[in-house]
Formats: C-alpha cells, structure tokens, sequence
C-alpha cells in the first residue's frame, strides 16, 4: 500500500505565508508526477501545482508568483510554498502522487487526506 501524509495547513493573515508537505510512503517503486490540488468549500477540487519526475512544474494561473512547488525525491517529499496569500486561497489542500509500486509495472494516482488553508484576518 501507499500513503500520502499531507501537513502544515493553518490559519494565516492575508499576505502571510506557509509552506505544506506531503510525504508519501509504503511500497513505492518510484513515482512520477506530484501535484498539490484545493478545494474550497462548495467548488471543485482544482489543480493548483504540479510537478514532473524530472522537476518541470506548473501553476494555476491564480498562484503564479506567489506560490512554489518543490520535491526530494531522496525523501519521497514534496512542498508547497505559499506566499502572499489571500482569503480566496482558503480551501483544503490535498496532494496527489502517480506512484509505481514495488513489483508492480503500472502508476496509479494516490490521495492524500487533505490539510486545511485559511487565510483570514
């Protein structure tokens, strides 16, 4: 099996800054793209960063500037820093792994629980 442990959510002023992690673990073989997604209450979960196995990465339009996204794939880590945040950044964060399995020859997506953003004065 494979786990995705998300932490570091809170609550935070608006222009104030915090920096999630996502740690996976279990029988992992290796894994290719990790990508940090939201959700915020009554909306769709959206992507918000994604990044490669090789490092290239990606934003939504709504974060490019403010937010970065990081991996160590020694640790099997993966970071979101978040800066100049807004109240329209609160959502549940979530990061999502395509993990290969010890033995297995296929990636599948794994979820994480999610940890929650609130930024408000």
């Amino acid at each position: 099996q494979v786990q995705l442990v998300e932490s570091g959510g809170g609550l935070v002023q608006p222009g104030g800054s915090l920096r999630l992690s996502c740690a996976a673990s279990g029988r992992i073989g290796s894994i290719d793209t990790m990508a940090w997604y939201r959700q915020a209450p009554g909306r769709q979960r959206d992507l918000v960063a994604l990044i490669g196995g090789g490092g290239g990465s990606t934003y939504a339009d709504s974060v490019k500037g403010r937010f970065s996204i990081t991996r160590d794939n020694a640790k099997k880590a993966m970071y979101l820093q978040m800066d100049s945040l807004q109240v329209d950044d609160t959502a549940v964060y979530y990061c999502k792994a395509d993990v290969r399995q010890i033995g297995s020859g296929r990636y599948q997506d794994y979820w994480g629980q999610g940890t929650q953003v609130a930024v408000s004065s």
